[in-house]
């Protein structure tokens, strides 16, 4: 349930940045750090 729950704030987070970036390297960035997020909460 926790991994559940960790995973989808760190997909409500990714949503929120990629919403805010301006530019196709921004969009890049914002997934690399969503990524890292997911792989964190899931250790």
């Amino acid at each position: 349930m926790r991994n559940k729950l960790l995973a989808f704030m760190a997909l409500l987070v990714l949503m929120i940045d990629l919403s805010a970036c301006n530019t196709v390297r921004g969009v890049g960035r914002d997934v690399e750090k969503g990524g890292e997020a997911i792989q964190k909460s899931t250790r």
